[in-house]
């Protein structure tokens, strides 16, 4: 007799199934390897695998419980609950199909050149509430500006009792960037977990980076396609 309805079980274990043919390609595994060693193989290089690692761990249970204890067609002595089906095949369809940063953050940057003056720079921070600034010569990218720079900057000029005899520029401004390579250049192919990671990274290793640059191939003389910030990057599931 055939059944009509699909059980949680039925969709947990597809979903499952997908991700451990998925962890098998990622390691290339050519015969059969326990789903838990997958795991641990697989997270050395996959960013979305060491994410998720947790979940996949007691998925396995779950999956072990569902299979070893199913009494029959119809009966299943764990039967998981939607919001864990919904889970597992959201994760299933993330692995399968990661979103990349320059499909999340393409977008048209306001850069600005090394001799634009730091007035013009703070009309935009009034106007469009930007708190980093890529700056260039021409087409040759010089650094990246924050406000913490244009900060510091300024205690600067009013710790010395400096008055600027001219309009500074963000030629300037860029000599106060505490950490002058506080950015990274990125391709728009990678994914936003593995930009994550990039981030969490940097601030490991005592890097901070305050954006990441997206470019077609992560290089700097290419043509700036978007850029991602910390905070980007929290609102990211």
């Amino acid at each position: 007799m055939t059944r009509l309805v699909t059980q949680n079980s039925d969709r947990f274990l597809t979903a499952f199934n997908r991700i451990d043919h998925r962890l098998r390609d990622i390691v290339g595994a050519k015969d059969f390897m326990p789903f838990y060693r997958l795991i641990d193989q697989a997270k050395k290089k996959d960013v979305l695998v060491r994410k998720y690692e947790d979940d996949l761990r007691s998925y396995a249970d779950l999956r072990n419980a569902i299979v070893h204890h199913r009494t029959s067609m119809e009966y299943v002595i764990a039967e998981p609950h939607v919001d864990v089906v919904e889970r597992i095949e959201y994760m299933d369809a993330t692995l399968a199909k990661p979103t990349l940063v320059g499909q999340m953050f393409r977008k048209k940057v306001h850069v600005f050149q090394e001799r634009d003056s730091l007035k013009h720079v703070l009309k935009v921070i009034r106007t469009r509430k930007f708190t980093q600034f890529p700056v260039y010569h021409k087409d040759q990218f010089k650094g990246l500006i924050t406000t913490v720079g244009i900060a510091n900057w300024l205690a600067t000029m009013m710790g010395g009792n400096q008055i600027p005899k001219q309009v500074p520029t963000l030629h300037d401004i860029l000599l106060h960037e505490k950490n002058r390579v506080n950015y990274k250049f990125v391709s728009r192919y990678i994914t936003i977990y593995e930009a994550e990671e990039i981030f969490k990274q940097g601030v490991e290793r005592g890097r901070r980076f305050e954006a990441l640059l997206i470019t077609e191939h992560g290089k700097a003389q290419q043509k700036l396609m978007g850029i991602v910030t910390p905070l980007d990057i929290m609102k990211v599931d």
